[in-house]
């Protein structure tokens, strides 16, 4: 789809502009070395600041979407 997953600091810049992922949560960019560890990276906003996890790539949830 030629679609990229927005970073950790674009996931931040983008809550400058809304704020997004009050009840949800986005995947974001994952660095290499925690993806072949099977890892991945999500981000939402509570509380007024963004908040950085990690889970297994494989993890399915329906309230996690992708920002690209």
């Amino acid at each position: 789809m030629g679609i990229k997953l927005l970073t950790e600091d674009q996931y931040r810049t983008l809550q400058t502009l809304g704020q997004f992922d009050q009840k949800t949560s986005s995947w974001v960019q994952t660095p290499a070395d925690i993806r072949e560890r099977g890892g991945a990276l999500f981000c939402d906003y509570r509380f007024g600041h963004v908040f950085v996890y990690h889970n297994g790539a494989e993890s399915y949830y329906a309230a996690r979407g992708f920002r690209g």
